[in-house]
């Protein structure tokens, strides 16, 4: 077996459920511990966010002016300044390109604060999550001028543990309290521009608790991050010395439109700007397509007939204001499809033709998205891909040829391309020379949202599928790599190898065990237990073992063949011995990657490993 060290030549890396933490060595200055805290991808100019979506030029110029004049003048001469603003507005309406578009152009100017860009289908964890939104905050801030810099830097030393606080108090001691000092030093210029936070709708829950025990709290929702959120910006508008605008844009979703009610909150927030109602982006719309169609025309050398008359029009009624259908037709018509242009662009349109005509804005999106899936020769599998690679991905080896290996049903096939082939428009698929180092990425998260809710993709050829089967079908062929693993004819790459180890942290295992037909053999369970311990992943191996006893204490029928394949050694419970008779080998395994294994040996009787 290869020998797999995933973090190879590092020093001070802990991996536990999926969050890294670095602990800076002794000699590191303040500043670099405050970056190794940061969420790089989330700032606005972020390599990871070189393909953002940006306003295409002299479109949604009335909204972005507005926007700046506001961060430039304010609400006017008001007894109390408003530094908070909401822009909102339905998924595919164009907030992110419109944030990503005004934080270049404050950069430009000087008044550019901050940015931080939320999302939940990026493979970076700080995107994701809440952990790292002061401190990218805090380290952007710095950047501005020496004197802040220095502020935020003996803030750290003196607070070497700020790290580990909450968003609050992170807050008043890298960012409040270093602006009061700043603030407060004579004939010093005054600081002034933008925060920008977009996305915030898409922040994911951070858990501090181990969910699958009986005992555990109950697990924090994605709501309740976000507020905190919310609160802690609040919290910085509310204080006298913070001289910043804030932007804050996010779907409307419940807890944002509770929080910006101006009858639950004494803070005056400036009046928000809903994308949707505010403003009319069909002009816009208009203008991108004219100049993208112009530019398709160059590119494949069609007559100036093209497209016909009347087809930017009707795009533009199917979009109703949802900038990402029209972005999504001309990623569909300019990427590599086994349909040539015009007879997708013909299909299109015959789509919206055939739809009946509601309020629903997000109707002809869900055709569109329908149409392009449905262009796969297999769309329900299709789908389980896509949903299982936007899982995968966020794990750090997760990249496109991992994915390959682990999901297709044969090694050596090209199901990959033959499923994902006509879907370029929706995700980002690596040429094949950069698979090995490049992971599948995302355009938007509508395609998700599309396909995770029943009412919008449920009768449309079998696209729904419920969140327990994917589940269940990443822990299939979970199962079918291991089986091809311990084949002594067979050999996977090192960096799979390291990927497979880890693979079963991406599924509820209690559930996927227990509903899965596929089950490891004795040898495919004890090669997985010895790749496990060769990459130093203790901690899978002590989960996927805990669950599986959680699944037997849960109720299972103990005399047909137990999903607690993690125990056999390797044999099944059965009426005579149960799971007392296990193969010892297996447990001199776990010993060797769990040493608290010691006190709970299998062969007492009150071992609470063992159901009761």
């Amino acid at each position: 077996m290869a020998h797999c060290e995933v973090f190879s030549n590092s020093q001070g890396v802990r991996v536990n459920k999926m969050v890294t933490n670095i602990f800076p060595s002794a000699g590191v200055s303040a500043l670099e511990k405050l970056e190794s805290r940061i969420a790089a991808a989330a700032i606005h100019d972020s390599a990871e966010r070189c393909d953002a979506p940006k306003c295409q030029e002299e479109t949604r110029v009335a909204v972005q002016n507005d926007l700046y004049d506001w961060i430039i003048d304010g609400d006017g001469p008001l007894e109390q300044p408003r530094k908070i603003k909401w822009v909102t507005g339905p998924a595919g309406c164009g907030k992110t390109a419109i944030m990503g578009s005004l934080a270049t152009r404050c950069a430009a100017n000087g008044v550019l604060g901050a940015t931080f860009f939320f999302a939940s289908w990026s493979a970076s964890i700080g995107r994701r999550r809440k952990t790292a939104f002061v401190t990218t905050t805090a380290r952007q801030l710095a950047e501005h001028r020496d004197d802040l810099k220095d502020a935020i830097s003996n803030a750290i030393e003196k607070n070497p543990s700020v790290f580990e606080k909450n968003l609050r108090i992170q807050l008043e001691i890298l960012v409040l309290a270093p602006l009061r000092e700043v603030a407060l030093q004579p004939d010093r210029p005054r600081l002034r521009g933008a925060i920008i936070v977009d996305g915030v709708d898409e922040c994911e829950a951070e858990q501090y608790h181990d969910e699958s025990r009986a005992s555990s709290p109950l697990a924090r929702t994605n709501e309740l991050d976000q507020l905190e959120i919310l609160e802690i910006l609040q919290a910085a508008s509310s204080d006298p010395f913070f001289p910043f605008r804030i932007l804050i844009a996010s779907r409307p979703e419940r807890v944002f439109r509770t929080f910006f009610d101006h009858h639950n909150t004494p803070t005056p927030f400036a009046h928000k700007l809903d994308l949707h109602e505010n403003y009319n982006a069909d002009d816009d719309i208009t203008l991108f397509l004219e100049v993208q169609f112009n530019r398709l025309r160059r590119q494949y050398n069609f007559s100036p007939s093209w497209p016909p008359p009347g087809t930017i029009q009707t795009l533009v009624r199917n979009a109703s204001g949802q900038f990402i259908y029209a972005v999504t037709v001309i990623r569909l018509l300019e990427t590599p499809h086994r349909e040539p242009p015009k007879a997708l662009l013909e299909a299109i349109l015959a789509t919206g033709a055939t739809r009946q005509t509601t309020s629903n804005p997000l109707e002809q999106l869900d055709a569109l998205y329908s149409h392009i899936l449905k262009s796969s020769p297999d769309p329900p599998l299709s789908v389980r891909w896509i949903r299982s690679i936007n899982r995968l991905n966020r794990f750090i080896v997760s990249h496109a040829s991992n994915v390959h290996l682990l999901l297709q049903s044969e090694p050596e096939s090209d199901e990959a391309e033959h499923l994902l082939g006509n879907l370029h428009s929706l995700i980002r698929i690596p040429p094949p020379n950069d698979q090995a180092t490049t992971k599948y990425d995302f355009y938007h998260k509508s395609p998700f949202d599309f396909l995770e809710d029943p009412a919008r993709c449920g009768n449309q050829q079998k696209l729904y599928v419920k969140e327990n089967e994917i589940d269940v079908f990443i822990w299939d062929r979970f199962v079918q790599a291991c089986m091809r693993g311990c084949n002594t004819q067979f050999s996977f790459p090192d960096d799979f190898l390291k990927f497979l180890a880890y693979a079963p942290m991406f599924v509820k295992r209690a559930l996927a065990i227990s509903h899965s037909k596929a089950h490891l053999t004795p040898a495919s369970t004890a090669w997985w237990v010895s790749l496990a311990i060769a990459c130093k992943w203790d901690d899978t191996i002590w989960w996927i073992f805990r669950d599986a006893h959680d699944s037997v204490r849960a109720g299972l029928n103990p005399f047909q063949r137990s999903p607690t394949w993690i125990t056999s050694g390797l044999s099944w419970p059965t009426r005579e011995g149960g799971l007392a008779r296990n193969n010892k080998a297996f447990y001199q395994l776990l010993k060797k990657a769990i040493p608290d294994l010691e006190q709970d040996d299998p062969e007492s009787q009150n071992s609470s490993l063992w159901p009761q």
